[in-house]
């Protein structure tokens, strides 16, 4: 059976086409016509991915975001006609793990559904150690996938995590932003450094004492990101 896939999109002429689109090629669709709905057929179903129009009546695609992001670290495809910079790095700043803008053909749809999936049903390294950092203030264990700091566990989307892991077991060299582009998005023809950039800002918030002066995921200027041994 293949993944559940929760559309939320209040165009319902559009809503039909992207389920005819992913039940075609066996994906199980779930459609909600606003946002209230769709976070009821969130709980209800527990979907594997989300697509989520951002321009939405009463709650927007925005407002939806963030309240599946209180929640839930399911993937988030945001789906506008709104296709500016500003609007893209909004959606990966509020948690989306992909953008796609309309109007969009029914091939890159079903590219960026697969790529997001597979991304995230990538499993865990085998047999990797914990890694300790800061006298023990930050603790990986990538067996669990969780993530501590200062005692209290950690809450992280699968990019965030993804980028702290490949960081972190390479501990102290530089890496470029294109090398982290390429890691984390080896899929997506049009992730960029802005992408990197933000999940950086966000993973400094989360694991940082003081983000704006990090201890561990440090800045080298004009040469990319240093995890911090």
């Amino acid at each position: 059976m293949g993944a559940t896939i929760l559309i939320i999109e209040d165009d319902p002429v559009q809503l039909q086409i992207i389920r005819d689109t992913l039940e075609a090629v066996n994906f199980n669709t779930v459609g909600a016509r606003d946002g209230a709905e769709g976070l009821r057929l969130l709980y209800e179903h527990q979907p594997d991915l989300v697509i989520l129009d951002v321009m939405m009546p009463a709650l927007s695609g925005w407002e939806v975001c963030q309240r599946i992001r209180d929640v839930s670290t399911v993937p988030i495809i945001f789906i506008t006609a709104k296709g500016s910079h500003e609007d893209r790095v909004k959606g990966l700043k509020l948690g989306a793990d992909d953008y796609l803008v309309k109007p969009f053909v029914a091939a890159e749809l079903h590219a960026r559904v697969e790529a997001v999936l597979r991304r995230t049903r990538m499993p865990p390294p085998a047999k990797h150690r914990v890694l300790r950092f800061g006298n023990g203030e930050l603790i990986i264990e990538p067996d669990a996938r969780e993530v501590m700091v200062r005692g209290e566990s950690v809450d992280l989307t699968l990019a965030e995590y993804r980028l702290l892991l490949f960081m972190a077991e390479r501990a102290g060299r530089v890496l470029s932003a294109d090398i982290l582009t390429d890691e984390l998005w080896p899929d997506d023809p049009n992730a960029s450094v802005d992408n990197v950039r933000w999940h950086i800002w966000r993973l400094r918030r989360k694991i940082e004492e003081d983000p704006d002066d990090p201890q561990y995921i440090l800045t080298e200027r004009g040469l990319g990101y240093r995890f911090s041994a």
